[in-house]
């Protein structure tokens, strides 16, 4: 089952799968998210879903059971 992934501020809505690594993802609809590690420990790859919770992009996929997702991009100065 497919999941509408919408990118915010771009507004850049990608079809993924449940599971599919975000960064991924984004990758596929032209978006660019930092990443450093590929861990989650430098945290340069966060992002901020609809609710406001953040989260690593290189260690979190598509969620299950959701039909949509927003990711809020987040933007570090210092990356």
């Amino acid at each position: 089952m497919a999941v509408e992934v919408r990118f915010l501020p771009d507004d850049v809505t990608v079809s993924a799968e449940a599971g599919q690594p975000l960064v991924e993802v984004a990758k596929k609809g032209g978006i660019f998210i930092p990443t450093g590690c590929l861990m989650g420990s430098c945290h340069a790859c966060e992002v901020e879903l609809e609710d406001g919770t953040s989260i690593c992009a290189c260690i979190s996929g598509v969620p299950f059971g959701v039909d949509s997702l927003t990711i809020n991009l987040m933007c570090d100065p210092l990356w």
